[in-house]
Formats: C-alpha cells, structure tokens, sequence
C-alpha cells in the first residue's frame, strides 16, 4: 500500500475512534456500567469483523500459533485502552479524559525510541510540541479552573495514553504480512477475551434484551473497536510509528465537533485553536515523512 493510502487509513480510522466518547457518556448516562458497555462493544466487534472476513473469504490457514498469539496480544491493547479510556470518562469529565489519553503522543514516540532504537528527530519533537500544545488548548482545561482530580479517574487517563500508544506501535510491527481481513478479528478477539476475564461479574446480570443497551453498544463497537484496528491494520505498516502517532491526533477535533453537534456542549475559540495546532502538526510530520520519500526516490 502506497504511503498516502495508509495515511488516509490512519487518518481515518483515528477520526472514528473520536466518536465513541459520546456513545460512551450516553451509555454512562442511562446507568450502563463499564462492564457492560466494553462487552457488548467487543461482542458486536468480534462478529462483524470475522463476517466481514467471511464475506471477503478471507484465509486463516497458514498462520503459526505464535503469530496468532501476538496478534491476538496485539488486540488486548483495544480492550485495555477502552476500559481505561471509558473509566476515565466514568470519573473525569470528557476534555480531561481526551487531555489524559492524548499523552499517547509523546509516549508512542518514546516506544520508537526505546524498542526501535530510532531517536526522534528535531521536526518529529517540533510536532509532537505543537501537538501537546494543541492538544492543552483544544481539551478547555484553561476554563474549567482548578480542578481535584479523583485518583482513579487520573490513574485511568494515563493507562488510556499507554496502551493506547502500545496499539499504534505494534500494530505497525506485529505479522505485517497477514491481511488486515484477518488481523483485525484475530485482535478483537483477544480484546473479548480480556473483556470478558475482567467483568466476568458483569455477565450474569447482562440486560442482552435491552435494545438501549445494544444501540450504544453498536456505536461504542463501530467507531472504537471495529474501524480503528482494522484502518490501522491496513494503514499502519507503511508509516513510521512516530507519524502514526501524530495523525492519530485528529480524534481530538473530532470528538470535540462530535460533543458540540450531538451532545450540544459548546466549543470555545481556545479550544479551535487547539485544534488548528494539532492540525498544523499532522502536516509537519507529513511534510518531513514526504520530504524522506522524495529524496530516496531520487537516489535510487
């Protein structure tokens, strides 16, 4: 896959992980509990992405059980980061929970760093910088004030931003060479089976005839579970993972143009700043990623 069509991938598959705070905050908001919000999301993601994979008649045959492991380890990273993520939106209000889960940004560019021995460059820490800056500006926590926050909500926010930033990075690395038709399921997979071992006390009281329940559910699954890994899948391989991480901050505007039409919450003119900073960051690390390409274009 050529290398703008795995931007555009990551692009978008990032932008639809932006939609799931609100689903997640009406869930949270017609007395669904964190249990059961992650099973029917990874419930719903485990069948349609193996339909999806059945429709396209995708081939399982071939793989290695230690290749279907580290897939399948590959995708607890899903079910790690919606549990924390929507925990943290349990506890904290939601700019706080995305300011939290961005720290994904710098921390993905520390795992390239630390476990591909590649350190960043002085326009990658440049754009991570404008990123943060953004990032600071677009989550209003300027004018929400001093603020307690509850320990768990806190704890919850930066376990969000690492596993969050270990999907991104290993979904580039882990069995590249197996179609993303195949990758994706195996990963929610090992997202429901993580969800399932760790609300195991949730089950046996699950309303699966409220149609409530299955609505936000099934967008919680959409655009957090089933979208994300797979657009990652296809897209990942052919970037660096430190612009991966930097694209993947579009899901901040995202979610604050999300809450401002669906939830009806109000955008201040700090926050578009924000946005326009984390904008301006996408394209500087695409500018240096581009810059690269054309000149090894030209050597060879």
């Amino acid at each position: 896959m050529s290398r703008k069509k795995g931007i555009i991938f990551v692009l978008l598959g990032a932008a639809s992980f932006g939609f799931t705070p609100v689903f997640v905050k009406l869930g949270f908001r017609q007395g669904y509990s964190l249990g059961e919000i992650n099973i029917i999301q990874m419930l719903i993601a485990f069948v349609v992405l193996w339909g999806m994979a059945l429709v396209v008649r995708a081939k399982v045959t071939g793989l290695r059980r230690k290749t279907v492991l580290k897939i399948m380890t590959t995708g607890t990273f899903v079910g790690l980061t919606s549990i924390f993520y929507y925990g943290a939106i349990q506890h904290l209000t939601a700019s706080l929970a995305i300011i939290l889960l961005f720290q994904f940004v710098w921390i993905g560019i520390f795992f390239e760093w630390v476990f591909n021995k590649r350190k960043p460059t002085l326009v990658t820490i440049s754009s991570m910088i404008v990123t943060l800056i953004g990032v600071f500006f677009a989550s209003n926590i300027l004018s929400n004030g001093v603020i307690e926050l509850p320990a768990l909500g806190l704890m919850f926010g930066m376990l969000s931003a690492f596993t969050y930033a270990g999907f991104i990075f290993f979904s580039g690395q882990v069995a590249v060479d197996v179609t993303p038709w195949i990758r994706s399921p195996m990963m929610v997979t090992g997202s429901l089976i993580l969800v399932i071992i760790t609300f195991m006390k949730d089950i046996p009281s699950l309303p699966l005839g409220d149609l409530d329940l299955w609505v936000v559910g099934g967008g919680v699954a959409f655009f957090g579970a089933v979208i994300p890994p797979l657009f990652f899948a296809f897209g990942s391989p052919g970037l660096s993972d430190g612009l991966a991480n930097v694209l993947s901050a579009i899901e901040l505007p995202v979610a604050l143009i999300s809450a401002n039409l669906i939830l009806s919450e109000s955008i201040t003119v700090l926050q578009w700043l924000g946005v326009i900073f984390i904008i301006v960051a996408i394209f500087l690390n695409n500018m240096r990623g581009a810059t690269k390409s054309t000149q090894l274009e030209k050597r060879s």
